[in-house]
């Protein structure tokens, strides 16, 4: 055992495979500067997005940009894939070799409209913000595509690079038809990433979870001089809320339930003959979500029966928990240490030191230079659409400091970062980490080999995927606002 392979081991890092050489010093350089060169286009492109902040399946201008960006590169692009008209396959095929597939998502989180003030400072009438850095992560992947296929072209490598437009990935779980129409089936690898506060490669669990929308039909009538002729739906809806409560209690600790009414009524003295409540189920074992779903379900019949109303339900949305590949984030932790975090500016240490004042959770700035050693990270937490693809194809990503250190997720100061030249600087050290790891893989069939044979043994012998929001078809209005009802018809 070498000095450097006991040091590797002692950290917890099993050294790299002998077969997984890095790009030749000569081909990095010139990738990384490519990229380097094209960041300001990185920047406009994320801005735009930002700008217009589009919501799961309404991401029009958004997935043309994207699309037409890549077909200006040289790839050529298939629009509406898997019965989503806002999602695209873009593929440059060379000769006969691996297939590595990038992800991009571009949609924005309802309800999180904000400018890029250091101070919160909402955006009067706009519905909607990149609480999640999606307007990053499609710019940065498609920076990325356009690298590695102008790296393709001048070394002769032979393969298909695909980068995946993917869209609503916040509860509208787009990869997931995707995958249900096999357009991962021939795939060797699949990278990602995601804006955070930290730079690092992980390969903890996400929580896989089903989501949906519950439905309760009752009878209006005059809440005063006729209430024995109503049945209330937005009782139902309440009483379901009451069952689900009591049911916390027995079921597995780990699991998390949440949910919000979506309609409940338009006027007190009026019974409300339509009511929605929109709910989530999660929990790193997908067999825990599907056992604890169904009882929801049962909770909302009970409680149909219990107020004399009727009840329907709709899935929107169902994802897996993360199966992430180590050996191909050894691969990808390499590339992310060479890359090497990010360098802000005396301005940029300034807006975020403001916005810091306004954070629970206050980290050191200068955390956002550091990489970081790679850890398996903590299981749970949120959920992603990724997953799916993770049981299907060996996968693996990574996240880079685009917001201020201490920064949630789905937050005002998230939407602000994303829209900053910080968010920015975080989405560069993204989409050159991915181009070098991309160019790795198709260098290194040997890696792509073991990945499959490590994603074989995790899933089990007799695995099948079955997705778990069944064979609907893409919930295209879950971001649309609930319709008015009259008579148990939309008006």
């Amino acid at each position: 055992m070498t000095i450097k392979t006991a040091l590797l081991l002692a950290a917890g890092l099993a050294p790299l495979p002998a077969f997984a050489q890095a790009l030749p010093e000569a081909q990095r350089g010139a990738m990384l500067a490519g990229i380097e060169k094209r960041t300001p286009s990185l920047a406009a492109t994320a801005k735009a997005l930002w700008g217009w902040s589009e919501v799961g399946y309404q991401e029009n201008k958004s997935s043309a940009l994207l699309q037409a960006q890549l077909k200006k590169a040289g790839f050529s692009v298939t629009p509406g894939v898997a019965g989503m008209p806002t999602a695209f396959v873009a593929s440059f095929k060379q000769g006969s070799g691996p297939v590595i597939g990038i992800l991009a998502e571009y949609d924005a989180l309802p309800g999180l409209a904000q400018t890029t003030d250091p101070t919160k400072t909402p955006i009067a009438g706009k519905a909607a913000g990149h609480g999640c850095g999606h307007n990053l992560f499609a710019a940065a992947s498609v920076e990325a595509a356009i690298a590695i296929r102008e790296w393709m072209i001048a070394n002769k490598v032979q393969g298909e690079l695909r980068l995946y437009g993917t869209p609503a990935e916040e509860g509208g779980s787009g990869k997931v038809y995707l995958v249900r129409a096999g357009l991962f089936d021939d795939v060797s690898a699949v990278l990602h990433w995601h804006p955070g506060d930290a730079n690092g490669v992980s390969t903890g669990k996400s929580m896989a979870n089903i989501s949906g929308k519950f439905r309760f039909h009752g009878v209006s009538a005059h809440a005063a001089a006729s209430p024995d002729k109503g049945r209330s739906a937005l009782d139902g809806v309440e009483v379901m809320d009451v069952a689900v409560n009591f049911m916390r209690e027995h079921i597995p600790s780990s699991t998390r339930i949440h949910n919000i009414i979506t309609a409940g009524g338009e006027a007190p003295n009026v019974v409300p003959d339509f009511a929605e409540s929109y709910y989530y189920v999660r929990n790193v074992e997908p067999a825990i979500v599907r056992d604890v779903w169904a009882r929801v379900v049962k909770a909302a019949e009970g409680s149909a029966m219990a107020t004399g109303t009727t009840v329907d339900h709709e899935i929107t949305g169902g994802v897996y928990s993360m199966l992430a590949s180590e050996t191909l984030a050894k691969v990808m932790t390499r590339n992310l240490d060479t890359v090497g975090g990010e360098q802000w500016t005396p301005e940029e240490i300034a807006w975020a030191t403001e916005l810091q004042k306004s954070l629970p959770v206050q980290k050191p700035l200068d955390s956002v230079r550091e990489t970081g050693s790679r850890e398996r990270g903590p299981d749970g937490g949120g959920s992603t659409d990724v997953s799916d693809i993770s049981w299907t194809v060996p996968t693996i990503g990574l996240n880079t400091a685009t917001w201020v250190p201490g920064t949630p997720a789905h937050s005002w100061q998230a939407v602000a970062a994303s829209g900053s030249s910080i968010g920015a600087k975080g989405a560069a050290v993204a989409a050159k980490t991915i181009a070098l790891t991309a160019a790795d893989l198709f260098l290194s069939p040997e890696t792509l080999k073991e990945a499959k044979a490590e994603l074989d043994k995790a899933r089990g012998p007799n695995f099948k995927y079955d997705a778990l929001l069944g064979n609907r078809e893409p919930a295209l209005d879950y971001r649309k606002p609930t319709p008015a009802w009259e008579g148990g018809k939309t008006k």
